[in-house]
Parts: C-alpha cells; structure tokens; sequence
C-alpha cells in the first residue's frame, strides 16, 4: 500500500484520480480548500476505510494534520482550471501555481516522493505550431485576460524543473488539454458542461466568435489511466495526455444537441480575448514512453456525461 497527497482531491479530475489508487489499494489523502472543488465529488469516497479528506488551503504552511504522515506520491490538481473561475479567483491561482506547488515540492523532497504536477495545454498558449508538440515553447500572452492560469502553469513547471535538476526531486509533469465527463461542476463554465447544459434546458446554446476554433477532447477515464501510467514510469520532462481528435465549437454544439435530443439553437457572442484559435496535443511521446492512447471517442464519452449533468439538473 502506497501513501498518496493529492492536492485539488475534491475537484473534477482529483476525485477520479483518488478513486483510481484506491482502487489499487492505495491510501489517498485528500486536500482542497473547496474554493472550485466540490465535497459531493467525494462522497463517495469518504466511506472508504483508505481515504482521508482534509479542508486546507496548500497556499499556506501546510498544517499538522498533512505533515505528520509521509507520502510516497504527491499529485498537485490544485488550481481553478475553468476561465470564469480563474478570472474571478486570479491571485488565488497565481499563487497556487507557485506558493501551492512550492509546498508541495518540499513536501515530496522531505518524503523523497514522487511528485506529479498537474500543468495543461495553456502552456501552449494560441500555438503557431500544430499539433502541438511537448518541445513547442509556446505563445502566450503574459499581460492579458488569461495570463494569470497560463504563466502560473508556467511558472510551476519551472520550478520544478528547479527541483527536479537541483535538488534531484523525483517529478513528472502531465500536461492536460480539455478534459470532460462526471463530476465536472455544472457552473465551472468549461465549453462541454455549457453546451450540455444549455441543451438539457433547451436554451441557446453560446458559441463565441464564429465556432471555428477547435479542441480536443479527452474523456475522464482515459487522462486518468494516462496520469497513472505517468506517475508509475520513470518519465520526468512534460508529457502531452489528451485526446487527438479535433473537433470546432460548432461540431461539438451539434453533436450535444444530437445527443441530447434538444431543441436548443445556436448562438454566436463575441470571441473573448486570448481565446486559442486551435488546440490538438501531439501524443507521440506518450505513445512511445507510457504506452499510452486514448480509447473512448466523443460520442462515447458524451453519454456517461449527459446522464451526469441530467442528474445534477434533476
């Protein structure tokens, strides 16, 4: 049995990621301050004779009833990832990006820990290369509407790269790009929960700007599988997880109406400033070094979804 810290452990991908080492029979501590991670996302967990919950903001000293265990892993998800929420929480996510991973860091180089930070694809910024490789070095705006989430991802995986050559710390980086299904917030504002729910109640569903720019879609279970691959290899330098497949705004629109059966209309806002005009993760390295590939498609991974966020509405 292995002792894991996962920060962000309420939030969307955190709650799958602590079901998954429990499920390996793994201890999972959980810490989040629940400022955009959510307790009914570990309801379930709580019963668990192996899984602690502890309500705590990584930002500060981290208390006593964190340090007094040792960890053989620690998994920094500790951020807001949604732009409504980093917008409205914009200092709070520039310093868990450096004062949370900081922490963390010490923590894994006091336990000699393997230490797994959560980065993303906005480290890429709106790419001139496409798809987009992990040697791309990205462009991003550092003075703009997006820069707090994008350069304190940027700023965690240079210091870690800190650690990792300096103090010999035992990291891997994931870098994940949009990743959808249960337990995601109803209210976060990330495209796939508006489209859905704005299909579930029959509202226009909001495009901003023509609908042209694309993403690519990773289902929860698969970025899950990856990020374990991930902390179990070797791997140190940054790992693209995500899926390849490419879709616009439009088409991922028409297929939630599809597969929801709405009779919403689409409607087009205006593009907000720094929006990426296209997002595709190279995951040739991940192929080769994890043997690792998504396996679940769009419209797979959109059934399980709808039927949460009907729930969530019911």
């Amino acid at each position: 049995m292995r002792n894991v810290l996962i920060a962000g452990g309420a939030g969307f991908v955190g709650s799958h990621l602590a079901k998954a080492f429990l499920d390996k029979g793994d201890s999972v501590v959980s810490v989040d301050n629940l400022s955009t991670g959510r307790l009914e996302n570990i309801v379930h967990l709580q019963k668990h004779q192996n899984f602690t919950h502890i309500n705590a903001d990584i930002t500060e000293p981290l208390p006593a009833s964190i340090t007094n265990q040792t960890y053989d892993i620690i998994a920094n998800l500790a951020s807001p990832a949604s732009p409504p929420k980093y917008l409205h929480l914009s200092v709070e996510t520039l310093m868990v990006g450096a004062l949370g991973t900081k922490n963390l860091l010490d923590l894994a180089v006091r336990d000699s820990a393997r230490f797994m930070q959560a980065s993303t694809s906005e480290v890429y910024g709106d790419p001139q290369i496409h798809p987009q490789p992990e040697s791309y070095w990205g462009n991003v705006n550092s003075y703009g509407a997006r820069a707090m989430y994008d350069e304190a991802k940027r700023f965690a995986e240079a210091l870690i790269w800190v650690y990792r050559n300096q103090k010999n710390t035992n990291t891997c980086l994931v870098r994940i790009f949009n990743t959808y299904g249960p337990h995601m917030d109803p209210e976060d504002g990330r495209v796939v929960s508006n489209f859905v729910i704005q299909a579930l109640k029959n509202e226009p569903i909001t495009i901003y700007g023509e609908g042209k720019q694309t993403r690519s879609f990773c289902y929860v279970s698969d970025q899950i599988d990856g990020m374990i691959k991930l902390i179990e290899s070797d791997e140190h330098d940054p790992i693209n997880v995500g899926n390849p497949g490419e879709f616009t705004m439009i088409e991922l629109a028409e297929k939630v109406i599809a597969a929801t059966g709405s009779s919403s209309q689409i409607v087009h806002e205006s593009l907000p400033p720094d929006d990426p005009t296209q997002r595709k993760p190279d995951i040739t390295v991940a192929r080769k070094k994890l043997g690792w590939e998504p396996k679940i498609s769009l419209d797979e991974g959109l059934k399980p979804t709808i039927e949460y966020f009907r729930s969530q509405l019911g």
